[in-house]
């Protein structure tokens, strides 16, 4: 089997799902100045030991987490259970910069799993390749390490393999101890701290020798768009607070996997002053942009010091999870459509059923374009109703050229509270 045909098969699932929940929570919460404060303020082990002695998440419930989630609509996670401040948010035997070292007491990985897995929810693991807590992470030269520059650290990372011998037996602690994992999502390589200098194929190797049906993502390294990509490239591309022009293809030009991770404000880790959150119509928005590209939104929430997903984050999630209801076949198991992205939203494709997402209000007819087949009906998601698919007496002001028109009423669009309407089209194979 080729390496593109196991790639399609292991993320069938994935793809199929389309949308996911990111969470971003460690030691930063409690500063609450967003996930990189140890970086941009230059904060030594020494003074962000204050965090590790203080944490104390005592309204942490991954089954409220998890039900979140499930009723925004989405069909897996994943979690940063290392992030680059190195702190680890299970029971590792490899260190004593642990959950279970703090207040809390409890390896949160392990929960998160269970509570996750108990609703049907694919589950995701983050690890951060990079470290700043550990003594043999380099810092003095690195580009991103909180004590670059600083002369005391000038020899720190002399004895790196150390370093990822550790890294090693903590992804193997995290893939064989929490029973099958879906995702392994690494991040992320930068300079010469790329590829092997993790023992990347080696790392992955083990990963599929573990579990082989794993999903990783690309960013170890390596060219996922390749023809034939290394080993460590990964199975879909990672595209970060973007979401790109035409999807992901590989250089013959043939789709691959991709996500899009995105964040709800302004921060990925939990920022008590930024209150700058999207609209659940700009998630919307975001999803369908993604599926009308062959793609995925991983969506993030930052919860709080205490474990609390913030109220405004869930507010949105609820009023996603309302529109999904009614609209995720347009979503679920769907792709690109074949056909020209119209003016008024996007289109998106499953088998011989084409979905209308209306981003902005029409006239009395929504026109399409080189619609390949007949359209036998058009029926509007949110409530089943028939819409009409006659050419209105005006048709002859819409006509391109020679291009096929097809005409579809325009449903009223105060529906679902002006966040857009979804048109099914059957059409006649």
């Amino acid at each position: 089997m080729s390496i593109q045909s196991e790639r399609e098969q292991r993320t069938k699932a994935y793809c199929n799902a389309r949308f996911g929940m990111f969470i971003h929570w460690g030691l930063y919460a409690i500063p609450a100045r967003g996930e990189w404060v140890r970086s941009y303020e230059r904060i030594s082990n020494e003074e962000y030991q204050q965090y590790f002695d203080e944490f104390n998440p005592t309204n942490y419930d991954p089954k409220k987490w998890a039900r979140i989630a499930k009723e925004a609509g989405m069909k897996y996670a994943v979690l940063t259970t290392k992030h680059h401040d190195g702190f680890c948010l299970f029971d590792s035997q490899y260190t004593d910069y642990k959950a279970t070292n703090t207040k809390a007491g409890r390896d949160l990985v392990k929960e998160y799993v269970e509570a996750f897995r108990a609703e049907g929810i694919m589950v995701g693991l983050y690890y951060s390749l990079l470290d700043w807590h550990h003594p043999d992470y380099p810092a003095y030269n690195d580009l991103h390490h909180p004590m670059r520059g600083n002369e005391a650290y000038k020899n720190q990372g002399e004895h790196f393999e150390n370093y990822v011998e550790y890294m090693h037996g903590q992804v193997r602690e995290l893939l064989t101890n929490y029973g099958k994992i879906d995702i392994m999502w690494f991040d992320f390589s930068y300079g010469e701290m790329s590829a092997e200098k993790w023992k990347a194929t080696e790392l992955v190797k083990m990963a599929r020798k573990i579990n082989p049906d794993i999903i990783i993502d690309n960013r170890m390294g390596g060219d996922v768009t390749a023809e034939n990509p290394v080993i460590y490239a990964g199975d879909f591309g990672s595209p970060e607070q973007m979401i790109p022009v035409g999807g992901m293809r590989d250089v013959k030009g043939n789709p691959i996997p991709w996500e899009t991770c995105i964040t709800l404000n302004g921060h990925w880790g939990f920022d008590a002053k930024d209150k700058n959150y999207k609209s659940a119509r700009n998630v919307i928005n975001m999803l369908m942009e993604c599926v009308s590209k062959g793609g995925n939104l991983l969506l993030n929430v930052g919860p709080d010091a205490k474990g609390n997903i913030p109220k405004e984050s869930i507010e949105i999630l609820q009023e996603v999870g309302e529109w999904m209801s009614l609209n995720g076949e347009a979503v679920y198991g769907c792709t690109m459509s074949p056909l020209q992205r119209p003016e008024w939203g996007r289109l998106t494709a499953n088998g011989s059923n084409l979905y209308l997402y209306i981003q902005d209000c029409c006239n009395e007819s929504i026109v399409l374009l080189d619609c390949p087949h007949k359209v036998k009906k058009a029926i509007l998601l949110c409530n089943g109703s028939e819409l009409s698919t006659k050419e209105p007496w005006n048709a002859e002001s819409y006509r391109v050229g020679d291009k096929k028109v097809d005409f579809i009423e325009t449903p009223p669009f105060s529906y679902l509270n002006g966040n857009g309407n979804v048109i099914k089209l059957i059409l006649e194979k």
